[in-house]
């Protein structure tokens, strides 16, 4: 496999990354996770990039704890949504039923195959009984490098196989798939969306 280096990447382009994904319309999936929390619930934004989540949820009157793995991205989030973005990798998550909800929004897709089990084990210490994550996938079973960045492919059958791995009684309990095109002359890409329940 080419050489890659996903965190250089973000660090190298952490501006133009923000300016780009910071107006994404993102209001149904924050319905579809917030429906399932309980009211002023404890958020952990893993992998926040711009801090445009995390910056929704507080402005909604959450709770929120958001880390990336990027400096420069944790430099200019912070500054976005006025509190501190701690700079950690994922597989440095040491909490335990802290929170209410994880939000790994197109963040976790960048952890290598054979790291994804402890990182789901992870996050799943890390909420409280009950706690539901969020999280995407593009949809396939491939890895590839794309711009210096590593991105694990998942299919619903294989994060399945995964998760009852790490902790049995967990559970899918949505799965739905969307479309981005992000630039017209390449092809759209299939992301599939999950909900997960501890």
């Amino acid at each position: 496999m080419e050489k890659y280096n996903t965190l250089q990447y973000y660090n190298e382009h952490a501006e133009s990354y923000c300016e780009q994904t910071k107006n994404g319309d993102m209001q149904s999936l924050y319905e579809k996770f917030l429906i399932l929390l309980p009211e002023k619930s404890y958020i952990l934004d893993f992998g926040c990039g711009s801090g445009r989540d995390s910056k929704y949820f507080l402005e909604h009157g959450y709770k929120v704890d958001a880390i990336d793995g990027s400096e420069k991205m944790c430099e200019l989030a912070s500054q976005y949504i006025g509190q501190k973005v701690n700079c950690m990798k994922f597989q440095e998550l040491s909490e335990v039923s802290k929170y209410d909800g994880i939000w790994a929004c197109s963040s976790i897709l960048h952890v290598e195959r054979d790291q994804l089990s402890d990182v789901l084990r992870k996050m799943l210490e890390a909420i409280k009984e009950g706690g539901i994550i969020y999280t995407c996938f593009k949809k396939g079973d491939q890895e590839e490098i794309k711009e210096g960045k590593y991105y694990n492919y998942l299919t619903k059958e294989m994060l399945q196989r995964l998760l009852k791995e790490v902790d049995p009684k967990t559970q899918i309990i949505d799965y739905f798939e969307s479309e981005t095109a992000t630039n017209v002359n390449r092809p759209s890409t299939t992301w599939g969306n999950y909900l997960i329940k501890k």
